[in-house]
């Protein structure tokens, strides 16, 4: 009974918790960034470039939806049952927020907090507030899907980092705001000086929300580490090799409580790629058990090369007192 009762505050703390940082997430764009005509990158980026080029007749949150369940569909044909309940959810409470609350939050507090404050400033608490929430689904499990998904796709076929190609699709949203005409809440057109610092912004607003995402979920390294214990380590470790270019070691081990022999996947990665690998080892097992750390330097093929410095130059740089 009391393991029930555990399970059932767990699942209501997650979901909860997932709930908070999806309203953290569009806060951030229904006060600050929405309001100035501000853009972005992922699919939310996509939506309010399209709610500006229709005058506010087609909502964030439509688009949103919409695209979502494309790329939903799109992903369990191609890449198989590897988005949980709690990605759905995400999506779904998105939807709803990013259209209702646009017509529930009092003008007077949006004009207050955003308007007043000029276009950077809510930028950077847009970047906050969204950097923060997504962080907060991300930890419990939970994703918003969009360009993410993509990634998945283009990788399994391309091999293409998905964190790389993350990156791609947010900078080709937004410099697709020049083909589409922009238009404020009150029908005015906007002048192509002012789109351009808009685009500027929406530069500045991608790159402060994945810092403050990062910040949020592992700090500021640069690579994480990886130890797998499941049951189907083979098929984890040729999924990882092959879907996501990455090498694996596999560590002879034993579990001291059952005495018995068990084999452990050591795998280092990029912190881009750590959620896009999560969601592939729970599609193949999600009873495996994981530790995640986060280490500060990783050398070798695929990461940073050490560098040193030619004899010449060590000589150049010796103190007079050492020469």
């Amino acid at each position: 009974m009391k393991v029930e009762l555990k399970g059932a505050l767990t699942f209501i703390k997650e979901y909860a918790l997932i709930t908070l940082g999806i309203l953290m997430y569009v806060t951030g764009w229904d006060v600050f960034l929405i309001p100035n005509n501000l853009i972005g990158g992922g699919v939310t980026g996509l939506g309010s470039i399209i709610q500006y080029a229709t005058g506010g007749f087609v909502k964030v949150g439509y688009t949103y939806f919409a695209v979502n369940v494309i790329l939903l569909l799109l992903a369990l044909k191609t890449l198989g049952k590897g988005f949980s309940g709690k990605t759905i959810f995400a999506i779904v409470i998105a939807s709803v927020g990013l259209t209702a609350l646009q017509s529930i939050i009092p003008e007077d507090i949006i004009k207050t907090l955003a308007i007043d404050n000029g276009k950077l400033m809510s930028t950077i608490m847009g970047a906050v507030f969204s950097g923060v929430g997504i962080g907060l689904c991300m930890s419990q499990g939970g994703s918003t899907g969009g360009t993410d998904i993509v990634a998945l796709v283009v990788n399994k076929y391309r091999g293409t980092s998905p964190g790389r190609m993350i990156l791609w699709l947010d900078v080709f949203i937004i410099l697709s705001s020049f083909l589409v005409p922009s238009y404020t809440a009150d029908g005015t057109l906007m002048p192509w000086t002012e789109k351009l610092t808009t685009v500027i912004y929406a530069f500045v607003l991608t790159t402060i929300n994945s810092t403050v995402l990062d910040l949020y979920l592992s700090g500021a390294k640069q690579s994480v580490q990886l130890f797998i214990l499941s049951k189907k380590y083979a098929q984890i470790a040729d999924t990882i090799t092959h879907d996501l270019h990455r090498g694996v070691t596999v560590l002879d081990g034993k579990g001291w409580y059952t005495k018995q022999n068990t084999e452990v996947l050591m795998v280092l990665t990029r912190k881009s790629d750590l959620n896009i690998l999560l969601k592939y080892i729970k599609t193949i097992d999600p009873h495996a058990f994981l530790s995640v750390a986060s280490v500060t330097g990783v050398y070798g093929q695929g990461f940073e090369t050490i560098k040193f410095a030619s004899p010449k130059k060590q000589a150049e740089n010796k103190l007079p007192e050492q020469q």
